[in-house]
């Protein structure tokens, strides 16, 4: 590698360890390196971080933030807690099924893993806790529980993937997490199964048929977010970024009309939460953008693809080897930047192994997922020990049996192309 990417990587390294925030950690090290090598700092970055957020694709973000936000806050976790009981809560362990399934539920719905855990975990947490699950298993639960949203559709970091990986479908993206989100619940419920077993934890009561319909109905309006805007853009009625706002506007309506439980008075604390929420974002991949650009110019990519694919010619190795880099990156960056900057370093090398640029799009959103589960940068592991009143220390031996079945499910989905790609092809979009 040359001169200026060595300035890049510790620079970035050293700002990082000063604990400065990341995104102005990624603008500073590039501004350095093109200082360095002589060029108009100020105007370059300047320039690719106004680029890296001029697309239309990009406003969905803001819109799909502020429809989560509504939801978060519209009662909907409430519902589907009540409806994913009545599925699976008679079973050993069942609040655990429940936890799990309702963190699903919910991530599909808000898009977001921070919501879930505040919003699902919220509650759940303090409930197992009274009907004697462990406090740190129910933080463990809840924290790699709610990463089942970022990949089950509508997701904002698929919509930062295909703008970073460029012509990619976001319908595609969209159909392509279906399987594998579902694969890392049932992953994650599979340790819930074996913990359970043996365990004299307190049963939910079973529920009759009408119930069961009841509690469904009573979650139908939530569920029908997600059916509203996968099957609009499926059926060619909006695009993706008109769907995100058709998004909020059916959020409005169900969370302030229909469940009553947001206030008009409360609108403008939620616009101004989703305003700083997407500043941040859009401060990431500005950034990023930048150092992207700066990381192309200096062969970067074309050099990693030479290395990566002369260290074997065998796709299984190299695949692994960067499903490890992947997960050490997510240790300590955030999903945004990790995708913006390492898609064009890896798309090139898996694409010339033959793997389907939407498939490697689902395996780097589940790869780094699990860097949301981790310190020294994982927001969810830091929002949970929070919300459940705990410590990283002590929720981590927890956290191990999750981890496990996380990376299973990561590889399931890295060999077994199908996984991502059946539900596509059915529409076209593969």
């Amino acid at each position: 590698m040359s001169a200026v990417v060595w300035l890049l990587v510790i620079g970035f390294g050293l700002l990082l360890l000063m604990d400065v925030p990341i995104a102005v950690a990624i603008a500073i090290a590039t501004f350095l390196c093109i200082f360095a090598s002589g060029g108009d700092a100020t105007y370059t970055v300047a320039l690719k971080m106004a680029n890296g957020i001029d697309s239309f694709t990009l406003l969905a973000i803001p819109f799909f933030i502020l429809s989560g936000l509504l939801m978060g806050q519209g009662g909907i976790a409430r519902r589907l807690i009540d409806f994913a009981a009545a599925c699976v809560g008679r079973f050993p362990g069942g609040l655990a099924y429940v936890n799990t399934l309702t963190c699903m539920l919910f991530g599909s719905i808000s898009g977001s893993a921070a919501a879930a855990v505040s919003s699902v975990g919220g509650f759940m947490i303090p409930e197992m806790n009274r009907k004697g699950y462990p406090r740190d298993f129910n933080v463990a639960l809840t924290v790699t529980s709610a990463t089942t949203g970022l990949i089950i559709p509508p997701s904002n970091i698929m919509i930062v993937y295909a703008v970073a990986a460029g012509g990619v479908s976001i319908v595609g993206l969209f159909l392509a997490g279906i399987v594998p989100g579902i694969l890392v619940g049932l992953c994650l419920m599979s340790v819930c199964f074996f913990w359970a077993k043996g365990r004299k934890l307190e049963r939910e009561p079973a529920v009759s048929w009408s119930e069961l319909l009841s509690s469904f109905v009573r979650a139908v309006p939530s569920l029908l977010l997600v059916i509203v805007v996968i099957g609009g853009i499926l059926g060619g009625i909006f695009t993706a970024t008109e769907a995100a706002a058709i998004a909020v506007a059916y959020a409005f309506v169900l969370a302030v009309l229909v469940y009553r439980e947001v206030k008009l008075a409360d609108l403008p604390a939620i616009l101004l939460k989703g305003a700083v929420t997407t500043s941040v974002v859009m401060l990431l991949i500005g950034a990023s953008s930048g150092m992207s650009w700066l990381l192309t110019t200096q062969n970067v990519p074309q050099q990693v693809s030479t290395s990566l694919l002369a260290m074997s010619d065998n796709p299984f190795v190299i695949l692994l080897a960067i499903n490890l880099l992947l997960l050490a990156v997510g240790t300590f960056m955030d999903m945004t930047p990790a995708v913006l900057i390492f898609t064009p370093i890896f798309l090139p090398v898996v694409v010339e192994l033959g793997m389907d640029p939407l498939q490697f799009g689902i395996v780097m959103i589940t790869n780094l997922c699990v860097g949301l589960c981790t310190p020294p940068v994982g927001t969810c592991l830091f929002l949970g020990c929070g919300v459940g009143k705990t410590t990283i220390a002590k929720v981590t031996p927890s956290l191990l049996p999750f981890f496990f079945a996380m990376i299973v499910a990561l590889l399931l989905i890295t060999y077994l192309p199908g996984l991502s790609l059946w539900i596509p092809s059915l529409f076209g979009k593969g």
